[in-house]
């Protein structure tokens, strides 16, 4: 399977159909090349007033690294769980799991003009929200500052504000996302994300979206 060519709306042909996906963009690449993959579509469709994440997942290999193609208009409270039922499929597969194998989001680089992929193989989303005791920084729809208890701080000073805190016992700091965002906003804070607490996001693998 080869790397994908640069496209901002992907279109699938199928069964006679033309389908596409507008993807999120972004002012920076994550990842810029992804090798032996898998493309997973969800499209945005409309039935009467109701909005509809479609999943087309037909050339999805277990083995391979999968390449998620998301509609960015398509809310999170209806992409997430169908990214769950992707992430628990390719998990409980052990007979064709590759360990090596990882999962991304695609977006567009308008600045480099490439497809641009974001990594969240290791990320476990609950639909709720998060328990007492945790230190929850909340990312709201429309909003670009983070939310932390009343006051607002800026996504590239995440650590240094938790660390200023001299707490009696340290809690868990977890990420809350507003789940009427769209897909296409989730993916810009997750960017910021990796540009700035990059270093951690591995021991935070749990992400709240309510």
């Amino acid at each position: 399977m080869k790397y994908f060519s640069l496209i901002f709306i992907i279109l699938l042909f199928s069964c006679g159909k033309k389908e596409d996906v507008l993807l999120p963009k972004s002012n920076v690449s994550i990842v810029k090349d992804v090798q032996d993959h898998s493309p997973i579509y969800i499209f945005f469709k409309t039935e009467g007033k109701d909005t509809i994440a479609d999943v087309n997942r037909k050339n999805s290999i277990i083995s391979t690294n999968w390449i998620l193609n998301i509609d960015k208009r398509l809310p999170l409270r209806l992409v997430i769980p169908e990214v769950i039922k992707l992430q628990e499929k390719k998990r409980a597969d052990s007979a064709h799991k590759n360990e090596n194998a990882e999962n991304y989001y695609s977006y567009a680089d308008s600045i480099g003009k490439n497809l641009a992929f974001l990594p969240f193989t290791k990320v476990y989303y609950k639909m709720e929200k998060p328990t007492r005791g945790n230190f929850v920084f909340y990312f709201r729809k429309g909003k670009e500052q983070v939310l932390m208890g009343n006051m607002e701080i800026k996504t590239s000073e995440i650590l240094k504000y938790f660390y200023s805190i001299k707490f009696q016992k340290v809690p868990d700091l977890v990420f809350l996302f507003d789940k009427n965002m769209s897909y296409e906003e989730y993916i810009q804070h997750k960017i910021l994300l990796q540009k700035y607490v990059t270093y951690n996001l591995d021991k935070l693998p749990v992400e709240f979206i309510f």
